[in-house]
């Protein structure tokens, strides 16, 4: 390691640990590289630059950030509640299986936790508690868990900044993210039901099926968001930028139209709302794509190749080992600095062992999904905490087995690939 790199990352370690941003500290390190190696400082802001204003798939995160936004307010949550109510209500633990099942079928609209966390998930965890059922805690810890689902099932923030630095096809990321979600919606649907069953909760009162097709066709409209989006992209009627851009349309249309719940007033809030968000995300981009600059002129990533094909390490004792190390840096690191920071080191050895990228983005965005439960960082355990109004410990008391879930979701996606590529493969992927 160099003398400049190693005092970029000391640079970086100190400035993160004393509360200063990630994206800036990532910035200030760059400039600390880039200054003791004798190059020009303004090559920050041209990596910078040409990176955001030469991707034109990054403008769909502010776009699903803006529809996911909208989808939550006025009364559009409110209709799929109560669809999710009549199908699923009914069972023991029904109103736990309400919160999973709303956010699948959320997780098609906007592809960001939190949204789906602090919209959907803070209306449920209010019904949870009033039914007496269930404890504060545990209905904030389920609706966090169920939350992570959001980015897998397509569409995918975080799948389109991991598109972003493996240079994949997002298409093919967003149908390999299909399954996976499922598979993390069922296992969470598992442990609500091992929960309902030891607690001895009985079932919650059922919704008369004569009344489930009408709430359905009330629902419908929002229903149908999702089925527009991948017809666009798989139609091949539109690019993901292309269809982020009418899902945001189409949810606004749905608010302000047909279901008159949104004001210029509220509008305007949504507008500024989605804002923040996607500056946080711009700039850590824009400090990952200088770092990722510096790391390219270190050659690091075919070092690490390198290393590790002269040891012999066999594809699936990296896969487990790197995850191991995401699930260790989830506790401590947001999922977008992790996906555009620390994956693109591991993308050229995943090419030198046979490695499918659409496999290992997948696996990896679902691990850092995961970290944003896992405490002392987990964001959603923050947000749901701000919005609920529910004591952190109580919300980390009951998270465990939700964690122990998801992991052991994540190592089958590990150990069995095709749960993964047989979507993909299904619409033309070759690997």
């Amino acid at each position: 390691m160099t003398l400049a790199l190693s005092l970029c990352l000391l640079a970086i370690l100190v400035l993160a640990a004393i509360g200063t941003p990630v994206a800036f500290s990532i910035l200030a390190g760059s400039i600390v590289y880039l200054a003791v190696k004798g190059q020009d400082l303004a090559i920050a802001g041209e990596q910078m630059v040409s990176g955001l204003y030469d991707s034109f798939v990054l403008l769909a995160v502010p776009l699903f950030i803006i529809a996911a936004n909208i989808m939550n307010a006025g009364t559009v949550s409110e209709r799929l509640l109560q669809f999710c109510v009549a199908t699923v209500g009914r069972f023991r633990g029904g109103l736990g299986h309400v919160n999973i099942v709303s956010s699948v079928i959320f997780s098609g609209m906007s592809g960001s936790a939190v949204a789906d966390a602090a919209g959907v998930g803070r209306i449920v965890i209010d019904m949870m508690r009033k039914s007496g059922h269930y404890s504060p805690g545990y209905a904030a810890a389920l609706t966090a868990a169920s939350a992570t689902i959001g980015p897998i099932i397509p569409p995918s923030i975080p799948m389109v900044l991991y598109a972003l630095v493996s240079n994949t096809s997002i298409g093919y990321l967003f149908l390999g993210g299909v399954t996976p979600g499922l598979l993390m919606a069922a296992v969470l649907m598992v442990m609500n039901s091992l929960y309902a069953r030891r607690r001895g909760l009985g079932r919650e009162s059922a919704v008369p099926v004569r009344e489930i097709p009408a709430l359905t066709f009330r629902a419908f409209p929002v229903l149908l968001m999702p089925a527009i989006l991948l017809y666009g992209i798989y139609g091949g009627i539109a690019t993901p930028t292309e269809a982020a851009a009418i899902a945001a349309a189409y949810a606004l249309v749905l608010a302000a139209l047909v279901y008159r719940s949104l004001t210029l007033r509220s509008f305007y809030d949504i507008l500024v709302e989605s804002v923040r968000p996607s500056a946080s995300v711009g700039l850590v981009i824009g400090g990952a794509l200088v770092l990722n600059y510096i790391v390219a002129s270190e050659n690091i990533g075919a070092q690490i190749a390198a290393a590790l094909t002269g040891i012999q390490v066999s594809p699936l004792v990296f896969l487990f080992g790197v995850n191991i190390l995401l699930l260790v840096l989830g506790c401590v690191l947001d999922a977008s600095t992790i996906i555009l920071v620390i994956l693109p080191l591991f993308i050229p050895t995943c090419r030198e062992l046979g490695i499918d990228l659409i496999h290992f983005g997948v696996v990896a965005v679902v691990n850092t999904m995961i970290g944003l439960i896992t405490p002392p960082y987990g964001i959603l355990l923050f947000v749901i905490n701000a919005t609920a109004r529910i004591p952190l410990v109580d919300i980390i008391r009951e998270i465990w087995g939700f964690i122990a879930a998801l992991v052991f979701a994540l190592v089958l996606m590990i150990l069995f690939p095709e749960l993964i590529l047989w979507l993909p493969q299904l619409f033309g992927y070759a690997g």
